[in-house]
């Protein structure tokens, strides 16, 4: 099927703006799932390192670095992965239709 600017619809180099809001739903969530996990590992390094919690909040020592660092690599990691296999998905379509 033809697109009026004479490209192919489907096409491996088909970059609509569906990848670009990909990116961003998916650098949202990476954000905010990268700095809880972070601030998981950080309990539980604290809990092995045996470094006492805050008093008043419970949170764990040195939490807010690891919650950037986090935030940081699920934002960047997140869209990657989720545009790589998507990209790798249209291409197996694409390739499924021409047989």
């Amino acid at each position: 099927m033809t697109v009026p600017d004479g490209g192919q619809r489907g096409s491996a180099d088909d970059v609509g703006p569906h990848y670009l809001g990909l990116g961003c739903v998916t650098a949202f969530v990476g954000l905010a799932g990268g700095g809880m996990i972070a601030v998981l590992i950080a309990k539980i390094v604290g809990a092995l390192t045996r470094c006492s919690s805050d008093a008043e909040t419970g949170a764990p020592c040195n939490w807010f670095t690891y919650a950037v660092f986090g935030a940081i690599a699920g934002f960047v990691l997140v869209p990657i992965v989720s545009i790589a296999l998507r990209r790798r998905s249209r291409k197996r379509a694409l390739n499924s239709e021409r047989g």
